[in-house]
């Protein structure tokens, strides 16, 4: 694969159907999981252009900061604390279309506003979370969970 990216702009949908399959051509046959993450939420990043977006993998009962893109971000979160930690204790995704609005929302920027959180499952267990960040107050949707759950799915974890 390219190491550039085609950018699409229209719509959500077709956006993540033009960068999925770049995506999967990016990790395909890479077997090392922290170049896969960084090059999933570079790709993120670089299509979608939000505030920040990365992985946060499970390690001793917390979620341990992975690659990501964007601000500073915290490095752990306990399971039950925050979206990310919310997410993983109920294995859902969440969208947050008011960050301030969520209860013990943590605050790694003051720049955030709405927020979506994608557990990582493999066999019946959580095991790492992807977040995204964007500006803009009700900016993640269901397109969004479709296809972020989509693109959890094609990286391996083993």
């Amino acid at each position: 694969m390219s190491d550039d990216l085609i950018i699409l702009k229209g719509n959500k949908a077709e956006q993540y159907a033009s960068l999925i399959p770049q995506v999967k051509g990016l990790i395909d046959g890479e077997p090392d999981l922290i170049a896969n993450l960084a090059n999933t939420v570079a790709a993120l990043k670089e299509q979608f252009g939000w505030l920040w977006v990365g992985f946060y993998l499970v390690k001793n009962d917390e979620l341990v900061l992975g690659p990501f893109q964007g601000p500073i971000a915290c490095t752990r979160i306990r399971k039950g604390r925050g979206v990310c930690g919310t997410s993983w204790m109920q294995a859902k995704t969440l969208i947050v279309s008011d960050v301030e609005k969520f209860p013990g929302h943590i605050a790694c920027s003051s720049l955030s506003k709405s927020e979506i959180v994608v557990p990582v499952i493999r066999s019946n267990e959580v095991i790492a979370v992807l977040d995204a960040d964007s500006e803009t107050i009700n900016y993640f949707d269901t397109t969004d969970q479709h296809y972020l759950e989509e693109i959890v799915d094609l990286i391996n974890f083993n």
